[in-house]
């Protein structure tokens, strides 16, 4: 679903084959049955993502998870559309629901849910002042922005509608990592909004972590839409890129209704290293409720305005890790090599988190994304509304 300017949330272990093949490929009879589908807000119908059962991620090679799409697909008739391998044992597929149904009790299928659309997480309005609230407590703001650590040698993956990578915010440190709208790079940016997210979290002018290395993951068209198969395809991208050991956050400006599918890829994620930083969304409701925002290990980013009160917009609730600037946020944008934008939205507070993470990733390269999430939370500006992020001026 998406956050219309308001914008809203966009309605957005690998199976080891050797043990699952004989259950899968030796068990035609066992796909008799019916099972149940895990339903989804705004699905898209014909769209289902296929979760396997028994083996961890990671464990498997990416051809066996492939090998058993394969199989399944021709047992139910379905087309594969994503293999996933990394970040979650499955495959998204297109096939009918009766179909869908019977795949749901096939031995070797842990859970079917059904696909459905992510959007972004914006609004427009007027000019800049993010940067100047988080390198302070206390308000009023000083008109500065003060830090000493930049994000040098940790990579942003930003997970959105790409980047202009040749805007001169970036100075040569964004570049392309993966496509999953069109299947191949370049990951150009056609909406803008990838780029003004990049722009704040590592922007030479308007960025938290002014020297981090940024990557595009486009996942999401020139409207700011995409599937939640997309989305996933993107964070199976992400795991299997991350080197072990490298220090890593990514950023999730985009939403959608709940996703068990999402959430456990997000998971697997974090638990290969990668710190993630989500929008709470912009309906105004519980957080909770929403995917990537009900993530329990990503640090969840609401919204606050100049005055530290809840943007209007802002989702809330027990979900909501932190909060963090997102009315009248200016940055880059993918008109032109020097085009700016001012949006409001928990897009626009996320990647201040995700910029935040990246340096404190600079100074302790070995922190999990726990570890990052805890030192966010412990040492932001207690106000009204939760724990404001706070990066200190001398780290």
């Amino acid at each position: 679903m998406r956050f219309p300017h308001t914008h809203r949330l966009a309605a957005f272990g690998i199976a080891a084959v050797a043990a699952l093949a004989t259950v899968v490929i030796g068990s035609p009879a066992a796909a008799a049955g019916t099972g149940q589908i895990l339903r989804t807000a705004n699905a898209i119908p014909g769209s289902y993502i296929v979760v396997l059962k028994d083996k961890a991620v990671g464990t498997t090679a990416l051809g066996s998870v492939a090998a058993t799409a394969s199989t399944l697909a021709g047992r139910y008739g379905a087309t594969v559309r994503h293999t996933y391998g990394d970040a979650l044992n499955g495959f998204s597929a297109q096939l009918t629901e009766k179909a869908a149904k019977r795949l749901a009790a096939d031995p070797a299928v842990a859970y079917v849910e059904e696909d459905g659309v992510f959007t972004l997480q914006t609004t427009q309005t007027n000019p800049p002042w993010g940067l100047d609230r988080i390198d302070q407590h206390p308000l009023p703001l000083n008109a500065a922005y003060t830090y000493v650590s930049t994000g040098t040698g940790v990579t942003a993956y930003i997970i959105d509608t790409g980047i202009r990578i040749t805007h001169n915010e970036f100075g040569g440190r964004a570049s392309y990592g993966f496509d999953a709208v069109d299947g191949s790079l370049p990951a150009d940016d056609c909406n803008g909004h990838g780029t003004h997210v990049s722009g704040t979290t590592g922007g030479r002018t308007y960025g938290v972590a002014k020297n981090v290395r940024l990557v595009a993951v486009r996942v999401l068209d020139c409207n700011g839409s995409g599937s939640f198969s997309g989305v996933i395809a993107g964070i199976n991208w992400v795991t299997s890129n991350h080197q072990a050991g490298q220090p890593a956050v990514a950023n999730m400006s985009l939403g959608g209704g709940f996703s068990s599918a999402v959430n456990n890829a997000v998971t697997n994620s974090i638990a290969d290293g990668v710190t993630y930083a989500v929008a709470a969304g912009n309906s105004n409701a519980n957080a909770c409720n929403f995917s990537p925002a009900s993530t329990p290990n990503a640090i969840t980013v609401g919204a606050t305005a100049s005055n530290d009160a809840r943007a209007s917009f802002s989702n809330f609730g027990s979900c909501v890790d932190i909060w963090a600037p997102g009315v009248g946020i200016l940055s880059s944008y993918n008109t032109s090599n020097t085009a700016t934008a001012t949006l409001s939205g928990t897009s626009m507070a996320s990647p201040h988190v995700a910029g935040a993470a990246a340096r404190v990733l600079q100074n302790n390269p070995a922190w999990t994304p726990l570890q990052v999430r805890n030192f966010l939370v412990s040492t932001a500006t207690p106000v009204a509304v939760g724990p404001l992020l706070f990066v200190s001026p001398t780290s």
